[in-house]
């Protein structure tokens, strides 16, 4: 489990590795992919790296554990404690009453959609290419999803979980969420996922799905300094 004390670098130098730009003092996700970054280490030649994948304009998002120093040329415009949450088992739980349906390349543009309009974190137009997603429809209109992002060996994050608020209430993120998880469980892999730590009624939900708190990471937004 400790590779999840730094899962950015360890899912960028396994899972995420053919999507990774930049060279071994330094790595990030593809642009159109997502947001996060990493090096190997706190050296200056590493530190530099990273900060040269630091976009114009953009943000570049680091994950760790332990605390790191900023790399030159950049800020830190913002930055949270996360907690992380592991689960050998999901709760079982009777069939819903909707149905919950596959997605595809198809319906990006609605995941995107109901993705920025949520704010579930950090998500990119291809960020539905990293893994399998799943939602639910109600009239055609894509109203929840949830999904995959990182993956390193036995190990899958369940992620871009949001429900569009006209329609929060009715269950549907709990039953995406158990699906996404069960099929990684399937797969020998062990679903974890990030939470803003103080999202007290989102680790509730997670807790009722049998994720557990297993550790703390802070999650930091690096820009260019001005």
């Amino acid at each position: 489990m400790r590779l999840l004390d730094r899962p950015v670098w360890n899912a960028l130098t396994s899972g995420w590795a053919a999507l990774a730009e930049g060279d071994a003092r330094a790595w990030r996700l593809k642009r159109n992919y997502g947001v996060f970054g990493a090096a190997p280490d706190r050296s200056p030649e590493s530190l530099a790296a990273l900060a040269a994948l630091v976009p114009a304009g953009g943000e570049l998002w680091m994950v760790e554990k332990e605390p790191w120093p900023t790399p030159p040329g950049t800020r830190v415009d913002r930055s949270a404690a996360c907690v992380q949450m592991v689960a050998e088992v999901i709760t079982g739980a009777p069939k819903p009453p909707f149905e919950i349906v596959p997605l595809g390349e198809g319906d990006a543009p609605e995941m995107f959609a109901l993705a920025t309009l949520t704010e579930p974190g950090p998500y990119a137009a291809h960020t539905n290419r990293l893994g399998a997603f799943v939602g639910v429809r109600q009239d055609g209109r894509l109203v929840a999803m949830a999904g995959e992002r990182m993956r390193m060996p036995g190990l899958a994050e369940v992620s871009g979980v949001c429900t569009h608020p006209e329609f929060r209430g009715r269950g549907y993120a709990g039953a995406l969420m158990r699906t996404v998880a069960q099929r990684m469980l399937a797969r020998g892999e062990t679903p974890f996922l990030h939470a803003y730590a103080t999202n007290a009624g989102a680790i509730t939900l997670y807790e009722s799905l049998g994720f557990r708190v297993d550790g703390e990471v802070t999650a930091s937004v690096l820009v260019r300094a001005e």
